[in-house]
């Protein structure tokens, strides 16, 4: 039988947490719930061993009882947070107001479904039980959004173990993994959320390379190379803007930028915006390098391209993204396609092309790891 791979894609793609959206007065078959488990048992585990057992809650006593120990844990604080955030802008504002929604409501959902698994965990850190049941639980729950259901998968609930296993006769030996309060939902009008585009979450072959394409073998400037350094830092995007947009600053921590300054530095800065950099490399020695800014999103996006706006020698670009209570810096950078020292090498030795870009992203991404680290010292000590 042929796959729609549309469909599955989309159902793929879609699946979302839902909260405020599952319908808490039409009742569900049972039934549909049990053809979801027989979908999730499909799931590959660990050894081929069927070790997954189900529970499904429905009476109404029981659920009242989940709900008061999710209420009396984790769900007390998800409302004591999400009124507190109310009206605010935060960034976790309405993550926060959805799941506060759910505690307050779990008791009242059509049914409960927990996925368990025979064995105890042994919180070693190494692959163990979970391996073998998380996939089933996703496919539950993609299996529920192909049938116009949903959920959302709830963990918290499960800190207060011996609460869970007491009221619901969970022995000991066997580990509960998370709870789906399950629905109908509100309209089916999901959309996939946004996320970052595979390329720029995929490393090839070693986690420091990336590609805008191909890549090609062996790998070519056309191919886009590029290298990605990432950190968190304990503090808004507001306090690490100044920092990333202080062209001087990596300086500080790059073992070949020296400094920059502003072709304009009375004028505000801005797209368009241009700027000299100063580096030094065993290779050229010292030399410089214009810059342009051509992406200027405050407290979101900095980036410029050297040498040339329209054929860039290189583009970098800071990108700043909320994580609850911390942000996360992303310093991110492509070579190519115009004319650098990267390409005067390149027309020099070109049967090495290949050894030359990767040797070239391997130092960037050695220096950038630097720079994040750097600006995470800075930022944070400043607080």
């Amino acid at each position: 039988m042929d796959i729609d791979v549309a469909s599955v894609d989309h159902a793929l793609s879609t699946t979302r947490a839902v909260r405020r959206r599952l319908d808490l007065e039409r009742e569900v078959d049972q039934q549909i719930i049990l053809d979801c488990i027989d979908v999730a048992e499909q799931a590959p585990t660990g050894g081929n061993l069927s070790s997954r057992r189900w529970l499904l809650v429905r009476d109404p006593k029981i659920k009242e009882g989940l709900a008061e120990i999710y209420q009396r844990g984790a769900g007390q604080w998800m409302v004591s947070a999400a009124n507190r955030l109310a009206g605010s802008g935060h960034p976790q504002e309405r993550n926060m107001a959805s799941a506060a929604h759910l505690a307050e409501h779990l008791a009242e959902v059509p049914a409960i479904v927990i996925p368990t698994i025979i064995g105890r965990h042994d919180d070693s850190g190494r692959p163990g039980l979970f391996d073998s049941v998380i996939q089933a639980g996703w496919s539950f729950c993609v299996a529920l959004r192909a049938r116009g259901l949903g959920t959302a998968w709830v963990t918290a609930v499960l800190a207060e173990q011996d609460a869970v296993k007491e009221l619901l006769g969970i022995p000991d030996h066997m580990t509960e993994i998370a709870m789906f309060p399950v629905a109908w939902t509100k309209g089916t009008d999901f959309s996939p959320a946004p996320r970052h585009p595979a390329r720029s979450v995929t490393y090839f072959d070693s986690f420091e390379r990336t590609f805008e394409s191909g890549p090609s073998d062996p790998v070519r400037l056309a191919d886009g190379p590029g290298t990605i350094a990432e950190i968190d830092i304990d503090a808004p995007p507001s306090a690490i803007w100044p920092v990333i947009t202080d062209i001087n600053l990596s300086a500080a921590y790059s073992p070949e930028f020296q400094g920059a300054e502003w072709v304009d530095a009375d004028a505000p800065i801005g797209v368009g915006s241009s700027f000299v950099g100063t580096n030094h490399n065993d290779a050229f020695g010292e030399f410089k390098v214009p810059s342009f800014i051509d992406t200027f999103d405050e407290n979101v996006s900095f980036g410029w391209r050297t040498s040339d706006v329209g054929n860039p020698g290189a583009r970098w670009r800071f990108d700043l993204e909320p994580t609850g209570s911390n942000t996360r810096l992303r310093y991110s950078m492509i070579l190519g396609p115009g004319p650098s020292g990267l390409t005067m090498a390149i027309e020099s030795m070109p049967d090495k092309e290949d050894r030359i870009i990767n040797r070239r992203v391997r130092t960037q991404h050695k220096a950038m790891l630097q720079v994040v680290a750097g600006v995470k010292r800075t930022v944070e000590a400043a607080i």
